[in-house]
């Protein structure tokens, strides 16, 4: 079966002019214009494309790489508003459309918007939304507290950063357990921090307690090597001055620097720390 908005292998069986016809092994066919064949291809090996639809609404397959896939959240530019709703850059060469029943906020050519994608019942096509919340599920999680994720970074709020999940569920990173800078649109590795009674997920970009001890380690030991050997940081050092230099929280930056003491490869001073340089 030929799946749009995915990649789907499929057995070159014919050559034509305007480029090579592949097929599933239910026999269902697509086209690979020509300038997507890759040199040296021959009929019967099989090819890995993304498959959508053209602007003559035919199936056709693509070995260019789009910025989003099927049940996939992605930030995204409008590239073009038009009478119908919004068109956006997702890579290939028809752009990706938005309806104006499927905008949070009537978009506006040139921006950035938070979008899924989905497809449409009705045109049997690949469409995107800007209704996100509509498309996320906390009802039945598939993450447990400690679990590293996959996070994409949405909008800021009172209470702290909104993010999306492993492409599935909405979580919170509280802005006083955010010591690095993000942005809307950002992916990144985060961790599971606490789910409440009602589901709610909190998230850090950290791991909890000792096991963030390691990488924290190796990120200062690193910060060491890239300034001659020496920070000027301490345990008094304010939690701000330490989370602008290596994104972590004053508590992380302790437990590390201990530990990195404890294996001497640091020596504490008055006014900073300085790395031990072995042969």
């Amino acid at each position: 079966m030929i799946e749009l908005g995915k990649y789907n292998t499929l057995e070159v069986r014919r050559k034509t002019s305007v480029g090579l016809f592949l097929s599933d092994r239910e026999g269902n066919e697509l086209l690979l214009p020509n300038k997507y064949i890759p040199e040296g291809i021959e009929i019967g090996e099989e090819i890995k494309v993304f498959v959508y639809k053209d602007s003559e609404d035919r199936i056709i397959g693509t070995t260019l790489t789009p910025k989003v896939f099927l049940h996939q959240f992605a930030y995204m530019k409008v590239e073009m508003i038009s009478q119908h709703g919004a068109f956006l850059d997702w890579g290939l060469e028809k752009q990706l459309f938005v309806p104006f029943r499927e905008q949070a906020r009537k978009m506006e050519e040139g921006k950035w918007y938070i979008i899924y994608m989905y497809r449409d019942e009705e045109s049997d096509r690949l469409v995107a939304s800007s209704k996100i919340n509509g498309y996320l599920d906390n009802d039945e999680l598939t993450v447990k507290v400690g679990d590293q994720v996959d996070i994409l970074i949405c909008e800021s709020t009172d209470l702290g950063i909104n993010v999306i999940i492993n492409n599935i569920h909405k979580g919170l990173i509280y802005h006083n357990e955010l010591f690095a800078k993000v942005n809307i649109g950002d992916i990144r590795k985060g961790y599971i921090k606490n789910i409440r009674e009602d589901n709610k997920i909190d998230v850090q970009l950290q791991k909890q307690g000792y096991g963030n001890v390691e990488p924290s380690a190796q990120i200062i030991l690193e910060k060491l090597k890239a300034n001659g050997g020496f920070l000027e940081l301490t345990d008094a050092s304010a939690p701000e001055d330490i989370a602008k230099q290596l994104e972590m929280s004053k508590k992380t930056f302790k437990k590390a620097i201990g530990s990195l003491y404890k294996n001497h490869l640091i020596n504490i001073e008055q006014t900073g720390i300085r790395w031990i340089m072995t042969e």
